[in-house]
């Protein structure tokens, strides 16, 4: 997702995006601790884009105060 994309959203999507992340990323940590899995990089793709999403919430959030 790029960062256009992630400006675009509004409070309540970034939440609901943020979950959803956040949700992927418990599912691929346990599926990597079964077994490897086919690209780990995608952990650490899934993580950076929660940073970047908790960022832009805590923006915006900041923003309507």
């Amino acid at each position: 997702m790029k960062t256009t994309d992630i400006k675009g959203l509004t409070v309540a999507e970034l939440k609901e995006k943020i979950g959803a992340e956040k949700e992927a990323l418990r599912k691929l940590q346990f599926a990597h601790q079964i077994s490897s899995v086919e690209n780990p990089m995608k952990l650490k793709e899934t993580r950076k884009l929660i940073a970047r999403l908790s960022t832009e919430l805590t923006v915006k959030e900041r923003a309507s105060k």
